[in-house]
């Protein structure tokens, strides 16, 4: 029964129906003064008893204890009434609703046979109990009150049990999409978390590739003019210098517009990779008059263009270090083309240098640590190896990737 259904019928419809049988019981025993007396007083004592029990306690009412015992009175008191006046029968409906809704399961299904026994007694009044046929009907209608009202209680209950599983079930989801969008809100927060270190970390690459680049383009071209021009103000053939510069000056424009749109270095773009190394070795010794051996090993593959144009900056670099720090008189470049990877070494003669102590923000520094970024950015490794006055050793490898040439 409904929370707001129930306790008008427990707590009304009891007394109605006891006051409607006690005032029926007036006239019809009437002539039976003894009879109607005790009759009268067992109203007196249900009404008493359910009184006192039930309708002044509704602190009680929730004890499981305290209503099973009023229960069990009740049904005694309902049972010696049905048996001295069988239309005490009409108040077992009472029993009834204190049965469904105040005892526990099974509990509740023993009160309920008890009720129904009790209401089937009332209903065979009239049916002789002297012989077999007698006692089989009144068996009957007994037992179809018990199973009837039994098996009601059971489908009550099976429901209960089935809503109460539907409303778990709704419990649950609706936790679990109240965890859900909690979930959801912190998915956007991390989101955009995630987006503004994105956006960080794209601008910082961009402008550690920028860094690279101009070191590489604008820092290189830039030393070797001002070294064209200062050889040309005390030779005799100057022209040559300044037409030197002037070709440096041009090709370090075009590789500055190149790197502003991420491209790759111009030797690359029609040449392979030993070849515009060796074309950089030709024109970076007959600047600086320095001899340089170039040596190819392994069979030539097609690399990545970040690995190809890594290898060239690299060698960029180092000869730029060696024309800037070394004093040497002899350079050596060697490309390697081995089973897994691509190694390029180039060593010279020079002063050498403490690896150790150098830093970015010495001269040369930044184009070593440019040079490391470049090649561990592709998985790669770079050694340096020198020392003062014994010349220096400067090994790029990266991982071999492609097809054969």
């Amino acid at each position: 029964m409904g929370e707001q259904v129930w306790p008008l019928r427990v707590t009304v419809v009891p007394y109605v129906l006891l006051a409607c049988l006690a005032a029926v019981t007036i006239p019809i025993k009437r002539d039976q003064p003894g009879s109607l007396a005790v009759d009268l007083g067992l109203c007196a004592l249900i009404a008493l008893w359910t009184l006192g029990m039930f309708t002044l306690r509704p602190a009680r009412r929730t004890d499981v204890r305290a209503m099973a015992i009023f229960v069990a009175g009740f049904v005694v008191l309902l049972a010696v009434l049905v048996v001295r006046d069988p239309w005490f029968g009409f108040l077992t409906p009472a029993g009834y609703f204190y049965t469904f809704v105040l005892l526990p399961w099974p509990g509740k299904l023993l009160g309920i046979g008890a009720v129904a026994v009790i209401a089937g007694t009332a209903q065979a009044y009239d049916i002789p109990k002297t012989n077999v046929l007698g006692l089989f009907g009144f068996a009957a209608v007994v037992g179809v009150n018990v199973v009837g009202m039994c098996l009601a209680a059971w489908l009550g209950h099976r429901g209960e049990e089935l809503s109460q599983q539907r409303q778990e079930a709704v419990d649950a989801l609706t936790e679990t999409n109240r965890r859900l969008e909690a979930t959801l809100a912190e998915n956007a927060i991390l989101h955009e978390q995630l987006l503004t270190q994105a956006r960080d970390a794209g601008m910082i690459d961009e402008r550690q590739r920028m860094a690279r680049e101009i070191h590489d383009t604008l820092a290189q071209g830039l030393t070797g003019i001002v070294t064209q021009l200062q050889a040309a103000e005390n030779a005799a053939d100057w022209r040559r210098h300044v037409t030197t510069a002037v070709g440096l000056a041009r090709e370090s424009l075009t590789e500055a517009r190149r790197s502003v749109h991420a491209l790759r270095p111009q030797p690359l773009q029609s040449a392979t990779l030993s070849e515009a190394i060796a074309d950089v070795v030709r024109r970076w010794s007959a600047v600086h008059g320095i001899d340089v051996q170039l040596t190819t090993t392994g069979t030539p593959r097609v690399l990545t263009p970040e690995a190809e144009s890594t290898l060239l900056r690299a060698t960029q670099e180092a000869l730029a270090n060696v024309a800037k720090y070394a004093q040497a008189t002899r350079v050596g470049v060697t490309l390697s083309y081995m089973e897994k990877q691509v190694a390029l070494d180039v060593r010279d003669d020079g002063a050498g240098f403490d690896p150790g102590r150098i830093t970015s923000s010495e001269a040369g520094g930044f184009g070593l640590v440019a040079m490391r970024e470049r090649v561990e950015a592709l998985n790669g490794t770079l050694e340096i190896e020198s020392e003062p006055g014994f010349g220096t050793a400067i090994s790029a490898t990266v991982p071999m990737t492609g097809a054969r040439a």
